[in-house]
């Protein structure tokens, strides 16, 4: 069915996901292990401790929670656009990762409630024994467990020989109420193995590029009173419509939110004077300029030689809004003169041609290139200004690299070396099962917890994740492509075609307006020179007091 804003709609399944930053993102949700890995992602990423180590998140968990609140909460903050990703897949796996988890916690809390509330003594025994050993040191913290383990057994089988002088139904429940909760914990068990196995299928699969696409159906109403999945709908689709956005937001040294820092900077700027044969110019528009050097940033994808075309080549019109370089918060233009997320094509043009001198927006004409399957996004951008009779061309690139390499790492079985028996001297690697004895009761203790009224409670117990700002899906993660030496290849070469197409734009616009090229085509003759010896560097960063 549409995607548009209007309707109860089928959320499309693809076998296929064009981008490999897209479904490395996706895989985080599905993801067991230490949240804390999260945090270490980035440095701006923070994390608010629990009070009870036992309620913590998993990695899965986190990421999950946290991407959700920050991405389709009612009050949200605008978000950094996403480039060679699709933000609304990988808050579809989120959700859908969630969806599994919650059905898992609907089991886990009848288990909880009918072996481990009705029997919460012995219960509450078995939680200390557990809850020492996580406190332990890692070295002893087996051997903790193990010895918690022998001291409540010798309770239970005390207790089932002999209850002391109590009798009738509390005799009988003295009895058992210590070996009770070990039919939970092995049912527990079980709903865990199952749910875990599950979503490591799922992790493996989008990595592999074999798992079909998320399906949400919280976000599909069954009913026009259905208002719960309509929001859900509707917060969706205006992720997908904020990733259309042409408003960018500049930020120091962090360079163009969402599209990183400037790695080369070069500027064709000569004075505007009349050709040979006629007394002034024939005057123009900054925009005509841009309009000319669009069209031949158009060609890039067509060459006289064989497969030279640029392929995938996205040309757009941006708006630059400067901000903070540590800003925590961003926001776009509101009004007449924008269409969404995005600004008019008119007000585009007439913020070009009135071309900002100190405060205010600023135009840039940019091409964009998706490469490496969405790991690599290579940017150039040009402005057109003019002040008195000088007439300037500037010319930026910008990259952003591959998404951290933890996004991209495959579940694997937990392993352990241990001595071989009868040859202590030798070692051999055993498998683990996927799910632990403290991760069964961590997951048993949280899912009574995880119900929606409860959430702000499981956080301040357990611990939550709070996402960097301002906030992109893609940013966020994204690392410096010049340890790659293909990537950086790629980011270089591009640079002299565009820039070659801004100046043959440039030179062709102006001889249609009688100004004389001598001076430009001598400096675009030095600046090609030049950026064919060009080595990236920190562009963003002035050596200046």
């Amino acid at each position: 069915m549409s995607d548009g804003p209007f309707g109860p709609q089928v959320l499309r399944t693809d076998p296929s996901p064009s981008s490999g930053a897209t479904t490395s993102l996706s895989s985080m949700a599905y993801r067991d292990g230490d949240f804390k890995q999260l945090v270490d992602l980035h440095p701006e990423t923070k994390s608010k401790p629990g009070r009870i180590k036992l309620l913590a998140p998993n990695l899965g968990e986190a990421f999950c929670e946290a991407l959700i609140a920050r991405t389709l909460s009612v009050k949200r903050k605008p978000i950094v656009p996403s480039y060679g990703l699709q933000p609304r897949i990988v808050v579809e796996h989120a959700l859908e990762a969630e969806d599994v988890r919650h059905q898992r916690d609907k089991q886990l809390t009848l288990v909880a409630v009918v072996f481990g509330l009705l029997f919460l003594p012995g219960t509450l025994l078995w939680l200390l024994v557990f809850e020492l050993a996580r406190r332990a040191p890692e070295k002893s913290r087996e051997l903790y467990q193990n010895l918690g383990i022998v001291v409540v057994v010798l309770i239970a089988g005390l207790l089932a020989w002999h209850p002391g002088s109590v009798t009738g139904f509390w005799g009988m429940y003295l009895r058992v109420m210590t070996i009770v909760p070990l039919v939970g914990w092995y049912l527990a068990r079980r709903i865990c193995l199952n749910t875990a196995q599950k979503l490591r299928d799922r992790w493996n699969g989008l990595l592999d590029g074999t798992a079909v696409g998320p399906t949400v159906p919280g976000a599909v109403p069954k009913g026009p009173d259905d208002h719960k999945a309509e929001n859900q709908r509707m917060r969706l689709a205006e992720l997908l419509a904020e990733q259309d956005t042409n408003i960018g937001h500049y930020a120091g040294a962090k360079g163009i939110l969402g599209i990183g820092p400037r790695w080369g900077s070069w500027s064709l700027a000569e004075q505007l004077t009349p050709a040979e044969g006629h007394q002034e110019i024939r005057p123009f528009h900054n925009f005509d300029l841009i309009r000319k050097i669009e069209e031949h940033l158009h060609r890039l994808g067509r060459s006289a030689v064989a497969e030279g075309g640029i392929p995938g080549v996205r040309v757009d019109h941006w708006v630059l809004l400067p901000v903070g370089e540590g800003a925590d918060e961003i926001s776009r233009p509101a009004g007449p003169d924008m269409d969404g997320h995005r600004m008019r094509s008119v007000a585009v043009a007439d913020l070009a041609n009135k071309q900002t001198f100190g405060e205010g927006p600023r135009h840039y004409l940019g091409a964009q290139f998706v490469l490496w399957n969405g790991q690599l996004i290579v940017t150039l951008m040009a402005n057109v200004s003019v002040l008195h009779d000088t007439l300037r061309i500037e010319v930026t690139g910008h990259a952003l690299g591959p998404v951290n390499p933890l996004f991209g790492k495959k579940a694997a079985p937990p392993e352990k070396t241990v001595a071989k028996r009868g040859k202590f001297w030798e070692e051999v690697t055993i498998q683990l099962p996927i799910v632990d004895n403290a991760e069964v009761v961590r997951l048993a203790t949280r899912a009574p917890f995880t119900w929606p009224w409860s959430a702000t409670l499981l956080n301040w117990l357990g611990g939550s994740v709070k996402l960097p700002e301002p906030f992109g899906i893609r940013s966020a993660w994204a690392g410096r492509p010049w340890t790659h030496r293909f990537m950086a290849d790629d980011a270089i070469r591009v640079a002299t075609p565009f820039l070659r197409a801004c100046h043959a734009g440039t030179m062709e616009l102006l001889a249609d307006h009688d100004v004389n090229l001598e001076r430009f085509q001598a400096r675009s003759q030095l600046l090609g020179a030049e950026v064919q010896g060009v080595r990236p560097f920190k562009a963003d960063v002035y050596d200046a007091d």
